[in-house]
């Protein structure tokens, strides 16, 4: 492996709480006093209850909430695997900063917050409101060699974990996962192929929506790049850096962060869980700040979720992107909290309360 860099060192020195039971046994008394059966809203009672133990505080607060969109782009552009070139990259993220983009109007009903973040776009777009913390022009093309180096794999990492800590410095409690980033959709399955053990023509989905010929094209790709780099699963900075992009590691880095720095991070499709999934393998208590959002429609979603032990309440069949997915999962948590801040009880009603079932 050669010399660990001091991003490396620091990466490895993270300092990740425990959970906080007390406030998380709190939330469930909590909940199980509202006057409704018990566990009745599945999932997003979870959800409170593990932001409770995240928190410290049966006081869950996401009031003031934000998508952070990782932009970058992938040298794998040029072996044709995406309908679009890399200067949608660009447009797409001056969009974000401009509040016009898919995700930014999906967020502005609901009040969440549109950060678009420079992690390394092959141009610079020169538009005020993106936050610069590229790492270099794009991405090498893993068809042909590595995308990055680890030094720059651990740096990229940690500028998502102290992304997370000015944002809570901030005011933000929630911070929900989003991406732009030409060519992405087969850096993240190359790295899902790795971390799962399983083939390219098991996992490699249409992405913004390849046809027949560009599909095959794609797989033989990531083919390709597993065979030239024989990335090894139980080292995530080697998966990630061989085959992944700044994007998803900013991501790992985000997940690690929640971590760090006690805030909820929602996870969105493909590209982010399989940034979730590297940060999991670097350190698996960190999945007590992650929260899934929905099952992407691309092959390796369900596998990666499945294999953190994750369950997403939303099943839509939904692969925009941008983030769009994460965003969808805020407003339940809006009306679940609602109901947990504010819901009548039993005693309210005078009525005795349902009992734990065991």
């Amino acid at each position: 492996m050669g010399e660990i860099s001091s991003y490396e060192q620091t990466l490895c020195g993270l300092s990740l709480p425990a959970p906080d039971q007390a406030a998380a046994e709190a939330a469930r008394t909590r909940w199980n006093a509202v006057a409704k059966p018990i566990g009745s809203l599945g999932l997003l009672e979870d959800a409170v209850v593990q932001m409770a133990a995240l928190t410290g505080t049966a006081d869950v607060d996401i009031s003031r909430r934000c998508v952070a969109v990782l932009c970058a782009d992938n040298g794998v552009v040029s072996e044709g695997v995406s309908q679009s070139g890399q200067d949608v990259t660009t447009l797409v993220a001056s969009s974000i900063a401009r509040g016009t983009s898919s995700v930014c109007r999906m967020c502005a009903p609901v009040g969440i917050d549109c950060l678009a973040v420079d992690m390394g776009m092959a141009r610079d777009p020169h538009v005020e409101g993106i936050v610069n913390r590229r790492i270099a022009a794009g991405t090498a093309n893993i068809a042909v060699g590595p995308a990055m180096t680890r030094e720059q794999a651990a740096r990229a990492v940690m500028v998502g974990v102290n992304l997370v800590g000015e944002l809570r410095s901030q005011g933000y409690g929630l911070v929900a996962t989003g991406e732009m980033g030409i060519g992405n959709t087969t850096t993240a399955t190359a790295m899902a192929c790795a971390f799962l053990g399983l083939s390219p023509a098991q996992l490699v989905g249409r992405g913004a929506g390849l046809s027949n010929e560009g599909l095959q094209r794609k797989r033989a790709v990531v083919e390709r790049a597993l065979a030239i780099h024989e990335p090894q699963a139980d080292d995530p900075l080697d998966v990630l850096s061989k085959l992944g992009g700044f994007d998803i590691a900013g991501m790992c880095g985000l997940f690690l962060g929640g971590a760090v720095h006690r805030v909820p991070i929602v996870a969105d499709g493909l590209i982010s869980l399989v940034a979730a999934h590297c940060a999991w393998r670097m350190r698996p208590e960190c999945l007590q700040a992650i929260l899934a959002s929905h099952v992407s429609a691309e092959p390796a979603a369900g596998l990666l979720l499945e294999g953190m032990g994750l369950r997403a309440p939303i099943h839509a069949g939904l692969r925009l992107g941008e983030g769009t997915g994460a965003v969808c999962l805020v407003p339940l948590l809006d009306m679940a909290l609602s109901l947990y801040r504010d819901g009548t009880t039993f005693g309210g009603l005078g009525i005795a309360p349902y009992e734990v079932m065991r």
